[in-house]
C-alpha cells in the first residue's frame, strides 16, 4: 500500500482558551487538518465559533495554544518571535474583511511593504507592484490614497499587497464581508486564480455562497470541525522559483517614517517649530559668547603682542616693600608697557625692584621656542612739546617686542630717533583736528627720574613723529606712545641714568607655546631659587574668557529648559503616533516585520523631527546673527555673534539625542503590542 504523501500545512490537536480570571473558555477543541498547495479552503462556520483564532494560529500571530503546526515538513516554534516573523515575512500573505491598509501611504506603497523585505532590488520591486496592482485592475489607482479609494478596490489593494512577498499561504479573513456581490464576486475569481497559481487560498467566511466558490469547505462548529467536504481537486503546483525574502532595511523605516511626517506635516511642524526656538537660543547664546571672547581677544591683542611674556626678577611677596613699587618718575615695567601704573622700578635703579642682568638675558634666549629678549623701559609723567603746545604724556615707552604695529592707524614703528605717538591724547592736542600732520615732524620730551647717585634729573630728547597711533581704552589700557629704544637710552645716558632694565619683553616663537614657554620661565633657578617672575597678556585674555564662556553658558542652559519641554513635546506626539498607528502596527507585524522594525520605525520617525528642528534652529540662529550684528554695528565694527561651525554640529548632537531619547519609550511600547490585539484596534 502506497504511502499517503505529506501535506503542505498540518494542524495537529490545536487546543486554544480564553480566560477570563481563573474561568476557562475553549475556542478550539482538538482541530486536526492538512492543506495542500493549489487548494482553496473556505473555513466555514458562525461567528465566535474560532474561525479567526485558528487563521492566527496558522499565520504565526497566536503562540497560545496547545498542539503542532507543521509547515513543509517543519514543525513551527510559535514561540520563537523571529522564526515567526520570518515565517509571515516568507510563506504568508494577509487579506482582511476591513482592508488593514495603512491611510498614510499611496496605493503602490502599501504594496511595496511586503516587497521591502526581499531581495529584489527597487526597480524590479516597483516593477512587481504595478504588475500586481495591474492584475487587480488598478494601475491608474497606484498614486492615491486609500481614504480616495471604494471598499472593492480597497480590498483588491489588500490582496495585491498579499501577493507581493509570493507567498505560499494566502489568509482571507472575511475577505468579502464589507462588499457588495459584483465586487464580491471580483474578489473569489482573484482568489481561485491565486490558487491556480500554485498558492494555497485559506478563506475564513459566514457566507455559504464564499465558500461554494472555493475548492473544499471545513465547516467549523463550537470550535470542533463537523464538516470537511472536497468541491473539486486542488490545482496542479508548478516548481517555478520564488522570490526570497530577507530583514526589512532600516532605510525603509526611514522612508515610510518621512511619509507618515509629510501626511501630517502641519502637525509636526509645529513641534518641529518647538524644539527649534530652544536649539536656537542655545546656539545664538553660544554664538554670542563666541563674539565677546573674540572682541575681547581682538582689542587686546590689537595693543599687545600675545606672543611676548613679560619677565622680571623674581621677588617673594615680603620682600616687595610698601613703597617701593612707586616711585615719582620714570618707571622700568615688570608688565606690559600698556599697563604702566608706574608700580615698579624707575630707571634710576635705586629701588627695590632687582635688575635683569645680561647673564640672565642670555639665559632667557637659550629657552627653546624664545626667539628675541628685548629690554623694557617706561617713563611716566613725560611732557612733549611742539612749538608753543605743550601735553603730558601718561606714559613713554620704549618700542619693544611687546608691541604691535596693530595700534599705528598712520604712518610706521618708529626709527632711530623716531617716536609713534597717541591720537587722542598727543596728536589733537599738538596739532588739532589736523593731527595727521603731526607726522614728519620733531617734538621734544623729558620727564624727571633719579640718576645713578640717586639725585633727582631731567632726561630730555627729541624725536620726529613716525606715526600715530589709536586703541580703545574701553580694555583700560594706557596711552599707546613709543620712541626708539637707542634715542630713549641715549637720553637717559646723557642724564647718567641707569640702562638697567627690570623687566624683559620675551617674544614666542608661536602663539600655541606662550603657556608652556611661560610655565618654564617661572621653574628656572639657581642654586635651587626660582630667578624669574613670567606673566602673559595671554592668561588674561583666558581668565576673561573663562568668564565670559560661563555668563554664556549659563545663558546657553537658561535656554536649554526649554529642551526639557521639547523632549516632552516629542514624548507625547510619539505616544499620540503610536495609539493612533496602532493598527498600522498590527498590519506590519503581520507582514513580518519584527519588534525591532517597529522600534525602528518610531525612533526613525523622532529622529527626522530632531534633524528638522536642527535645521531650522541653525537657520534661525544665522538670520538672528545678521540681525543682531547689525543692530550691534553701530557699538564696534565688529561680529558680537560669531556661530561656529562647532556650535552647530554641537546643536544636531543635542537635538539628535533628544530625539532618540524621547522616542525610547513610545517605540519600545509600540514594538510590545501583541499583533492580534493590535489589528483589533480602531
Amino acid at each position: 500500500m502506497e504511502a499517503k504523501q505529506l501535506s503542505y500545512l498540518e494542524l495537529r490537536d490545536i487546543h486554544k482558551s480564553y480566560y477570563l480570571g481563573k474561568e476557562e473558555f475553549p475556542v478550539l477543541k482538538g482541530i486536526d487538518l492538512d492543506f495542500d498547495l493549489g487548494d482553496f479552503v473556505s473555513i466555514l462556520g458562525e461567528s465566535g465559533g474560532g474561525k479567526s483564532t485558528l487563521m492566527n494560529i496558522i499565520g504565526g500571530l497566536d503562540c497560545q495554544f496547545q498542539g503542532s503546526v507543521t509547515v513543509d515538513g517543519q514543525r513551527l516554534d510559535h514561540h520563537d518571535e523571529k522564526a515567526m516573523d520570518t515565517y509571515r515575512r516568507d510563506t504568508i500573505g494577509y487579506i482582511y474583511q476591513s482592508y488593514n491598509l495603512i491611510s498614510h501611504l499611496s496605493v503602490l506603497d502599501n504594496v511595496l511593504i511586503p516587497l521591502d523585505m526581499t531581495t529584489l532590488n527597487k526597480t524590479k520591486r516597483i516593477q512587481r507592484a504595478k504588475e500586481l496592482l495591474a492584475r487587480v485592475g488598478l494601475t491608474e489607482q497606484a498614486r492615491k490614497y486609500p481614504n480616495q479609494l471604494s471598499g472593492g478596490q480597497k480590498q483588491r489593494v489588500a490582496i495585491a499587497r498579499a501577493l507581493a512577498s509570493d507567498p505560499k499561504i494566502i489568509i482571507a479573513d472575511e475577505p468579502t464581508g464589507a462588499l457588495d456581490s459584483q465586487n464580491t464576486q471580483e474578489v473569489l475569481q482573484i482568489l481561485d486564480e491565486i490558487a491556480k497559481d500554485g498558492r494555497l487560498v485559506i478563506t475564513v467566511t459566514h457566507s455559504q455562497a464564499v465558500a461554494d466558490a472555493g475548492s473544499r469547505i471545513v465547516h467549523l462548529a463550537d470550535g470542533q470541525i463537523d464538516h470537511n467536504q472536497r468541491l473539486h481537486d486542488p490545482y496542479p503546483v508548478s516548481d517555478k522559483p520564488r522570490i526570497q525574502s530577507k530583514l526589512l532595511p532600516a532605510s525603509v523605516s526611514y522612508k515610510v517614517a518621512a511619509k507618515h511626517f509629510k501626511y501630517n506635516f502641519w502637525r509636526n511642524f509645529l513641534i518641529v517649530i518647538g524644539t527649534a526656538i530652544g536649539l536656537f537660543a542655545v546656539m545664538l547664546f553660544s554664538g554670542l559668547g563666541n563674539g565677546i571672547s573674540g572682541y575681547i581677544n581682538k582689542q587686546v591683542t590689537d595693543m599687545v603682542n600675545p606672543q611676548v611674556v613679560s619677565v622680571s626678577r623674581y621677588q617673594k611677596p615680603a620682600q616687595t616693600s610698601a613703597g617701593g613699587g612707586k616711585q615719582g618718575g620714570a618707571d622700568q615695567q615688570a608688565q606690559q608697557p600698556q599697563q604702566a601704573a608706574t608700580t615698579q622700578a624707575s630707571t634710576t635703579g635705586t629701588t627695590s625692584q632687582p635688575k635683569v642682568t645680561s647673564a640672565q638675558i642670555s639665559r632667557l634666549k637659550n629657552v627653546k621656542h624664545i626667539t628675541a629678549v628685548d629690554k623694557v623701559y617706561s617713563a611716566s609723567t613725560v611732557t612733549a612739546k611742539k612749538g608753543s603746545k605743550a601735553v603730558t604724556m601718561t606714559n613713554l615707552a620704549n618700542w619693544n617686542a611687546s608691541a604691535t604695529t596693530n595700534t599705528i592707524k598712520k604712518g610706521n614703528k618708529p626709527g632711530k630717533g623716531e617716536i609713534v605717538v597717541d591720537r587722542d591724547s598727543v596728536a589733537k592736542k599738538l596739532a588739532g583736528n589736523n593731527w595727521q600732520s603731526l607726522i614728519g615732524k620733531t617734538i621734544t620730551l623729558n620727564y624727571q627720574t633719579q640718576n645713578k647717585a640717586g639725585k633727582k634729573v631731567t632726561v630730555k630728547l627729541t624725536a620726529k613723529v613716525s606715526g600715530i597711533t589709536a586703541t580703545s581704552n574701553s580694555m583700560g589700557m594706557a596711552n599707546d606712545n613709543y620712541v626708539n629704544t637707542a634715542t630713549l637710552t641715549s637720553a637717559m645716558k646723557a642724564a647718567n641714568v641707569s640702562t638697567a632694565a627690570t623687566s624683559v619683553a620675551v617674544n614666542i616663537d608661536h602663539l600655541d607655546n606662550v603657556k608652556s614657554v611661560t610655565k618654564k620661565i617661572n621653574k628656572l633657578e639657581t642654586s635651587s631659587k626660582r630667578q624669574f617672575s613670567a606673566t602673559s597678556i595671554s592668561s588674561m585674555i583666558s581668565t576673561i574668557q573663562t568668564y565670559v564662556s560661563l555668563a554664556t553658558n549659563v545663558l546657553a542652559a537658561i535656554a536649554a529648559i526649554s529642551l526639557v519641554v521639547s523632549a516632552l513635546m516629542i514624548i507625547v506626539t510619539m505616544y499620540m503616533s503610536v495609539s493612533a498607528r496602532t493598527k498600522e502596527i498590527g498590519i506590519l507585524r503581520a507582514l513580518g516585520e519584527s519588534k525591532r522594525n517597529v522600534r525602528q520605525l518610531f525612533i526613525s520617525e523622532s529622529l527626522i523631527i530632531g534633524v528638522l528642528s536642527a535645521v531650522l534652529a541653525t537657520v534661525l540662529a544665522f538670520v538672528g546673527e545678521f540681525i543682531a550684528n547689525s543692530l550691534l554695528s553701530n557699538i564696534a565694527n565688529f561680529a558680537f555673534v560669531q556661530i561656529s561651525l562647532g556650535n552647530v554640529i554641537t546643536v544636531f548632537i543635542v537635538a539628535l539625542i533628544i530625539a532618540l531619547l524621547a522616542a525610547l519609550l513610545p517605540a519600545r511600547s509600540a514594538a510590545k503590542l501583541n499583533p492580534i490585539d493590535a489589528l483589533a484596534a480602531e
